[in-house]
């Protein structure tokens, strides 16, 4: 299917890659007439990860949600492949970030909730978080 934005031909397409990935979205050609993700799509790989979002240049780029088979879930900003900007980010055993993120590192403002339920606030600086605080809802 083809779509016209902004001068240039969006088109529809499923592809299966030699490594068996799957992407089933929105692309555009360059200029040298190759096929290139942009726009929305689902990009899904034989081990079971699943990216659902914006592509822009080939990569993931914009608003998605990655989910890896262990049960880590990321929702939110990526620029080129990595997890940067605002997101919030599951672990496999439950436990989650929400808040800024610089190349795929928790870094800046951000929440923390522990595998007990706990809130957990402060500046984050790649894994460290110094001057971490308990949350307490009163």
């Amino acid at each position: 299917m083809l779509v016209h934005n902004h001068g240039v031909e969006v088109y529809k397409i499923s592809f299966i890659f030699p490594n068996q990935d799957k992407y089933d979205g929105e692309c555009t050609r360059t200029l040298e007439g190759s096929l290139e993700r942009n726009g929305y799509g689902v990009h899904t790989t034989p081990s079971g990860i699943i990216y659902k979002g914006n592509w822009n240049n080939d990569k993931m780029n914009g608003l998605g949600r990655l989910e890896h088979p262990s049960g880590a879930v990321y929702e939110g900003e990526f620029k080129d492949n990595m997890f940067h900007g605002i997101g919030t980010y599951i672990f496999p055993n439950g436990a989650k970030y929400t808040g800024q993120f610089n190349e795929n590192k928790l870094e800046g403002q951000g929440e923390f909730t522990d595998t007990q339920g706990l809130e957990w606030d402060g500046r984050f600086h790649y894994t460290a978080a110094p001057g971490l605080k308990l949350k307490l809802e009163m």
